[in-house]
């Protein structure tokens, strides 16, 4: 092996002024060395300044690179080719060095083992500088991201095929993950997701380490503030951290993320592409079995597993959870405030303080409940209606006022409107509610009668409910109103007047009117 030249201590004494025949005197060493770190320096343009922080071998490296390096009877893979290799999805150096082996075992020449591979595959990336250093404490950060590949879920009924995306999330001390399949990667998915993986974590960190996804971040500019997203920031700030993503196409700003986005796609969609999925909850369940061997299964290159890093040491680290976890809450602008104190969503109407009756307000919707905002504060709140309700009324006594206090409509407020129409008219709508099964499923049908009054007036309406029920034990909306569009009403049998409490007066009867035609 040649004696390696002190390298760095000649460019310091040249420095300070020191010739090559002053240097080479005082340090013992020999002029041709001396003129060989000046010439290498001088061509690399290096100074004492550039190198004042590197320790002796880099300095040598960096003159005389591939200089004092042992020579073995191996042969040497192409290390370039190698490393643009492992960018490709799916390739490791375990791959690249069974098919470096293969390829000397087929030319008859001598390949190395690998452990060796690796080491110098490790020394020719840090020589070219092409990985950077990234800090690691316990219970410092978490990096999340969205995996690239996806998974297939098939309805075992319908046969449909939908995608099934992965989010993945890891401690880097420990490299314990968290990854669940979701639907889609919508803003409340993402969000549902956070809380979900800081309740297996079983705490936070005061860093929450993202991509520069549009859930996430609203825009990162090259030079100015980030903008990030106020639910994904309300979010953090309920667990007590901070949003800091990585700068836009810089993955090495969380290479964990992105190394744990390898492992599930080797260890979930590698390994079970065979498996057909049924539903997100039967992906789950076998994602939660493979986070649970992944995090008992040894390192390679030392003693342990994640699973013992994270309990003994990042576990205690981890900032308390919250007692209440964090609501996914929707938010919706500009809806008014009608005159009937209510706001409509979703088709039910939610009532607001009867001083807000005109404004446009905000409604701040979680899974549980609804709340009404004006001028940043919250003005009513609401235990939201069962999904699928339509039509459905949640009023708060102190929003409106007693006289304009809404009461849904029944069988008897049904009835009461008839009886004032005319005594057909009630027959009419208590042979609706008799004939339903429950009277909720005839209150709209009785109510669609009756407001016929509206258009036709009441005299009409008792006369064409009097001709309907001499033709059907229960006469409907389209029965009535063909009655009256073709005229029929005018067929009833007694003329008497009926009060009209729309139009005021009396209505004459058919009668009346078939004597007018004889004169």
């Amino acid at each position: 092996m040649v004696r390696k030249i002190r390298a760095k201590l000649v460019l310091r004494l040249r420095a300070q002024g020191l010739s090559r025949n002053a240097i080479a005197r005082s340090q013992g060493m020999s002029k041709h060395s001396v003129i060989a770190v000046f010439d290498a320096a001088d061509r690399l343009g290096v100074g004492f300044g550039d190198v004042a922080g590197k320790d002796d071998d880099e300095v040598y490296a960096m003159l005389f690179p591939g200089r004092n390096e042992p020579v073995d009877v191996y042969e040497r893979p192409d290390w370039d080719r190698a490393h643009r290799e492992l960018g490709r999805v799916g390739v490791t150096l375990r791959l690249l060095h069974r098919e470096y082996r293969d390829s000397c075992r087929a030319e008859g020449r001598p390949a190395m083992g690998y452990d060796r591979f690796c080491k110098l595959y490790a020394r020719h990336v840090a020589r070219l500088g092409v990985t950077s250093r990234v800090e690691r404490k316990a219970g410092r950060s978490i990096e999340v991201d969205w995996a690239g590949p996806t998974m297939r879920v098939v309805d075992p009924v319908t046969g449909e095929a939908s995608t099934a995306y992965l989010f993945v999330g890891v401690l880097p001390y420990s490299r314990m993950p968290y990854v669940e399949a979701t639907s889609d990667m919508k803003e409340a998915t993402w969000l549902r997701c956070h809380v979900r993986m800081f309740s297996r974590f079983g705490g936070s960190t005061p860093r929450l380490v993202c991509d520069n996804l549009r859930t996430g971040v609203v825009s990162h500019p090259r030079d100015g503030e980030v903008v990030l997203n106020e639910a994904y920031r309300a979010l953090a700030e309920h667990y007590s951290s901070a949003v800091l993503p990585g700068r836009v196409r810089r993955p090495r700003d969380k290479p964990n993320a992105e190394n744990e986005v390898w492992q599930v796609t080797k260890g979930v969609v590698g390994a079970m592409r065979d498996r057909v999925f049924g539903s997100l909850d039967e992906v789950n369940a076998a994602i939660r079995e493979w986070m649970d061997a992944y995090a008992d299964a040894p390192f390679q290159k030392r003693a342990g597993c994640r699973r013992d890093v994270f309990e003994s040491e990042e576990l205690p680290a981890l900032i308390p959870l919250p007692a209440i976890p964090y609501e996914v809450c929707e938010w919706i602008g500009g809806r008014r405030v009608q005159s009937d104190c209510h706001v409509v969503y979703m088709g039910n109407r939610y009532s607001a303080p009867v001083a807000f009756v005109g404004r446009r307000v905000d409604l701040k919707v979680s899974d549980r409940t609804l709340e009404i905002w004006a001028d940043g504060a919250r003005v009513s709140s609401h235990a939201l209606l069962p999904a699928g309700t339509k039509g459905g009324w949640s009023t708060n006594r102190g929003d409106v006022p007693p006289d304009h206090l809404w009461s849904p409509w029944d069988r008897g407020r049904c009835m009461e409107w008839a009886g004032r129409i005319g005594e057909h008219t009630a027959a009419a709508a208590a042979a609706l509610f008799e004939g339903a099964a429950t009277d909720d499923q005839a209150v709209d049908s009785v109510l669609a009668v009756l407001r016929l009054s509206r258009r036709y007036g009441n005299g009409r309406l008792e006369n064409a409910c009097e001709v309907a029920m001499r033709g059907s034990a229960r006469p409907g909306y389209r029965l009535v109103k063909t009655i009256l569009d073709t005229r029929q009403d005018s067929l009833a049998g007694s003329p008497a007047a009926v009060r009209n409490d729309d139009e005021g007066g009396y209505v004459r009867g058919a009668a009346y009117y078939a004597r007018e035609g004889e004169r």
